[in-house]
């Protein structure tokens, strides 16, 4: 399916009507917010604070549920001094891991957070992210616990215009007749306005807050 636009255009504008429905439907269920920091985010912005802890982030979830993370996240941001800079950081590394280990008690990952700190603190912020922006999302890989699928997830939190095809998008794109989530998400994006990340976004927490979000994505909906 290299074009959806010209091979199935009906198929198209139904996919569209659904992700139109599912965009509302996360806005009214309080997450507009959600929805403009992801269309906000631009990579080239990027601070060191931002970077540290949207890759916490994404490491801390790998595996887990959204909800566990956000419950203890502010506590592993106070543990990690408030993701001030890499060289805070790996200063104060033992006391770091030490005080987040209250709040979450997986050293491996608590190590993962504090590597990453550290190759800052060595690197400098600047030539990191610029190694990041050269090798895309997966040049994230080299850091533990971000994986082939969770290295877009972080890439897109910072403002790469990437898909995370983690299960709902993969179910969505299935259930709508694209090849795979890139396909749908750049598709909606074109007519919508949307990101790329944005549209992923929605969809994901679409996901999240209805169960019969593949039915409302299918070809019944959506030829």
């Amino acid at each position: 399916m290299a074009d959806q636009r010209h091979a199935n255009p009906m198929r198209l504008r139904r996919t569209v009507d659904a992700y139109l429905v599912a965009r509302e439907r996360v806005m009214c269920s309080g997450y507009a917010a959600e929805i403009d920091w992801q269309e906000s985010r631009d990579y080239s912005k990027v601070t060191e604070r931002e970077f540290l802890r949207e890759a916490a982030w994404v490491i801390l979830s790998a595996g887990m549920s959204e909800r566990t993370i956000r419950r203890v996240f502010d506590a592993i941001t106070c543990a990690f001094c408030n993701w001030d800079s890499g060289k805070v950081i790996a200063n104060n590394r033992t006391r770091c891991i030490s005080r987040a280990r209250g709040a979450f008690g997986h050293d491996a990952k608590l190590r993962a957070i504090a590597e990453v700190a550290e190759r800052i603190a060595h690197d400098g912020f600047v030539q990191v992210k610029q190694q990041m922006l050269d090798g895309g999302p997966w040049a994230f890989v080299q850091f533990s616990y971000i994986g082939p699928v969770t290295a877009f997830h972080l890439a897109k939190n910072l403002g790469m215009d990437f898909v995370k095809a983690d299960r709902h998008l993969v179910r969505v794109a299935r259930a709508a007749g694209f090849e795979t989530p890139g396909d749908l998400c750049r598709e909606i994006a074109t007519i919508t306005g949307d990101r790329v990340g944005t549209v992923d976004l929605v969809i994901w927490r679409f996901a999240t807050l209805d169960s019969n979000y593949e039915r409302v994505f299918g070809c019944e909906t959506a030829m």
